[in-house]
């Protein structure tokens, strides 16, 4: 055999020894081959776990809103505060606000109980029998009339600090009672006083202390005795005042958890999840419950009336200091002996409060579009108001009966502006309680 030629004229990887025969082929080669395709399977490998591992971490990781999380950046936004306080436990519902802000669902994530308490919860969004049984009487329509005539005929002997604000006083009558002077500058705020004390009324609530009007004027036998006193409290003659009997034993109240940023929603599925606490005592349950009850009346009382000096304070204030919703309820306290609340100072109701719903009414909105419990009669009423409209007349005919000639040349009747912003939220709060039934209802 002669020696073996390429016909490319490229070199052979065979080669011959000196004996003409044929050698195997070098390692070498097979050797980088295999190294070369062992390290792109690795690489390979490599490069899909680790994608695999980073996007969902990238994902979970990135920032949403959660129910239990409150940020400690808060800007003063209608957005940042609907962000903090509206994710409620049935979900927003609202077009203009879903997939904006986040809620979380306690409908779908909660498994009712096999028989629910209807001592506790009625029709699903109702304050059960034993909850409306235990409630304090408080101030109810005969106790308002006697103070009201009370006051026609009282006397006055003393007059001193207290009652709140600066130019507010405590007076003392000849008989011993004692009663509290709203003073103001501004008529708007003695009217916001007293239609709020009627509009309470109106709604059955019994937890505003029984109120009046009066006038300064010296020559009246309920002034006659205090004339030095109202010199150096600098009051004007011719004011007219809201006198409101004097409530002892209050001690201050604080909002309750379910209300608090964290929470921030009330149902009955709230109610019921409540019951399972094994640390309270029944009775302990019931004081708590009998809390929250007159906690809902407040709620759509302050709602209507766009009260700025209670619960709207906190959450105002918030966006500052995180610990205010631990503070005590402004303006609203407890009687000792009864847990009546009671609920004080209502001068910024239907006007002030009203000229400032702009700025303020995210805050007064945030409790009622979280609320799903409600006392019956409040809800009834509230329902016979939206369906008659009218309210105004309602309230401009207990201001003319209850009110002499005299009282109403100084003080006018509320105005047509407020009745219709009155009516517009009776229709909101109409709409809440419609909305929790078509959710929470038995039926």
């Amino acid at each position: 055999m002669g020696a073996f030629t390429s016909f490319t004229h490229k070199p052979s990887f065979v080669q011959w020894d000196s004996d003409l025969k044929p050698l195997q082929p070098k390692p070498f080669a097979n050797s980088v081959y295999k190294n070369l395709c062992l390290l792109s399977v690795i690489f390979a490998f490599s490069v899909g776990l680790t994608i695999g591992i980073l996007i969902p971490l990238v994902y979970l990781r990135s920032p949403q809103v959660k129910n239990d999380t409150v940020p400690t950046d808060i800007s003063n936004t209608s957005a940042a505060i609907r962000t903090i306080f509206l994710n409620n436990s049935y979900g927003y519902k609202n077009e203009t606000r879903i997939n904006k802000y986040p809620t979380v669902s306690f409908v779908e994530s909660f498994i009712p109980q096999e028989k629910s308490d209807e001592n506790l919860v009625e029709n699903g969004i109702y304050w059960g029998r034993q909850i409306e049984q235990s409630l304090p009487e408080g101030y109810k329509d005969k106790k308002h009339d006697i103070w009201g005539d009370y006051v026609k005929k009282a006397v006055a002997i003393k007059m001193e600090n207290g009652c709140g604000r600066m130019q507010n006083r405590l007076v003392t009558f000849q008989d011993g009672l004692k009663g509290c002077v709203r003073y103001r500058q501004n008529t708007d705020q003695i009217q916001g006083e007293l239609f709020s004390f009627y509009l309470a009324k109106i709604l059955n609530l019994p937890n505003l202390a029984p109120s009046a009007v009066s006038v300064v004027d010296l020559r009246q036998p309920l002034w006659q005795n205090l004339r030095n006193e109202i010199a150096s409290a600098q009051w004007n003659s011719n004011r007219p005042i809201v006198l409101t009997q004097f409530i002892s034993n209050l001690n201050s109240a604080n909002i309750p958890g379910v209300f608090k940023p964290i929470e921030r929603h009330l149902n009955k599925n709230d109610v019921l999840n409540m019951t399972k606490n094994e640390v309270l005592e029944e009775n302990d349950m019931v004081k708590n419950f009998v809390e929250l009850a007159q906690w809902s009346d407040l709620i759509i009382f302050d709602y209507l009336t766009a009260n700025l000096d209670r619960i709207v304070n906190n959450l105002y204030n918030y966006q500052w200091n995180a610990n205010i919703m631990d503070a005590p309820a402004h303006n609203l306290a407890k009687k000792s002996d009864s847990d009546l609340l009671v609920f004080l100072d209502n001068e910024s109701g239907l006007l002030h409060g009203y000229r400032l719903l702009k700025k303020y009414e995210i805050y007064h909105s945030i409790l009622l579009e979280n609320l799903c419990m409600f006392r019956k009669q409040t809800a009834d009423i509230i329902r016979k108001l939206k369906t008659n409209g009218n309210i105004g007349n309602l309230l401009r005919e207990m201001f003319d009966r209850q009110n002499s000639d005299s009282i109403k040349d100084i003080l006018p009747t509320i105005p047509d502006k407020s009745v219709k912003i009155l009516n517009e939220r009776i229709d909101k709060v109409y709409n809440q309680i419609s909305k929790c039934e078509s959710i929470f209802s038995n039926t």
